[in-house]
C-alpha cells in the first residue's frame, strides 16, 4: 500500500471550486501539497481556511499561461524538495462568448487552448524533471466528456446539444496530451490520465450542475492516489471509462 505521509502534490488553478477540494481532500489523506493559483492573495486565503481545518497546505504562485510564473514554480518546488508524485492539471477557463463553430469569434478559441492546453502542457513539460524523480509519479488531466470525440457524435449524448467550440476543442486537445505524453513516457514510472468530475457546481459554469465540488473532486483525488497500474482506464469519470 502506497504512504501517502510521503508523497507531494501540486494542484494548478486551486484556490475554489474543483482544483480548492482536490487540494483538500488529498490534503486529508496525508499528501503534502502545493496549492497552485495566478491571484497570490486569494491563493494564500484558501491555505489559511486549509490551514483553520488543521490542514498543512503550502501555497505556490502559478499563472499556468505565463512562462515566468511556472518556471519560477518549478525552481521553488526542486529548491524545497527532491521530487514531485503528483501533479493535477485542473486550472481551466471558459471564456466568454464560447459557441458553434460557424459564429465563435476566433480569440475566444485561441484563449481556450491557451489556457486549458497549452497552459497544462507548460506545466507538464516543467514539472516533469520532478516527477522522473518520483518512484510512481501521476498526471492527472482535468478534462470533460465535452472533449470526447465519441460522445460529441452521440445524438444520446446529454451533452450533445452543447456547442462550445473553443472549450471542447481544448478539452479534446487536453486528452491528446495525455494519450501521447502517457506514451512517450511508457518506460518511465510516470502515468498520465485524463478524468472527467462531471458537471459540477463552480464558477466556471455560472454554479449549474447536479454536484458539489467536493463530489466533483472525488474520481480526480481516487485517480490520483491510485498505485500505478498499467491496466487503468486513460479517460474515466466516477463511473469508470469514458471514450475518446
Amino acid at each position: 500500500m502506497t504512504d501517502n505521509n510521503h508523497r507531494t502534490a501540486l494542484v494548478t488553478g486551486a484556490n475554489k471550486g474543483i482544483g480548492l477540494q482536490i487540494v483538500r481532500q488529498l490534503a486529508e489523506a496525508g499528501v503534502s501539497v502545493r496549492l497552485g493559483a495566478r491571484d497570490a492573495a486569494r491563493g494564500q486565503a484558501a491555505v489559511g481556511m486549509l490551514a483553520a481545518e488543521g490542514l498543512k497546505v503550502g501555497f505556490i504562485q502559478l499563472d499556468i499561461c505565463d512562462a515566468q510564473s511556472i518556471a519560477a514554480a518549478a525552481a521553488r518546488i526542486a529548491a524545497e524538495q527532491d521530487s514531485l508524485d503528483i501533479l493535477v492539471n485542473n486550472a481551466g477557463i471558459v471564456v466568454a462568448g464560447d459557441a458553434a463553430p460557424s459564429t465563435v469569434a476566433l480569440d475566444v478559441v485561441r484563449r481556450s487552448l491557451e489556457t486549458n492546453f497549452i497552459g497544462a502542457l507548460a506545466v507538464s513539460q516543467a514539472m516533469l524533471p520532478l516527477l522522473r524523480r518520483s518512484a510512481a509519479g501521476r498526471i492527472v488531466n482535468i478534462s470533460s466528456s465535452l472533449g470526447s470525440l465519441a460522445l460529441n457524435g452521440d445524438p444520446s449524448y446529454s451533452g450533445y446539444e452543447v456547442r462550445l467550440a473553443g472549450y471542447n476543442a481544448s478539452k479534446a486537445a487536453l486528452n491528446m496530451l495525455t494519450v501521447q505524453l502517457r506514451a512517450e513516457l511508457r518506460d518511465t514510472a510516470i502515468t498520465v490520465v485524463s478524468v472527467c468530475p462531471g458537471l459540477t457546481k463552480t464558477d466556471l459554469n455560472g454554479h449549474m450542475g447536479d454536484r458539489l465540488p467536493e463530489q466533483g473532486a472525488a474520481a480526480p483525488v481516487r485517480l490520483a492516489l491510485r498505485p500505478q497500474d498499467d491496466s487503468i482506464g486513460i479517460f474515466q469519470d466516477e463511473n469508470g471509462v469514458l471514450p475518446w
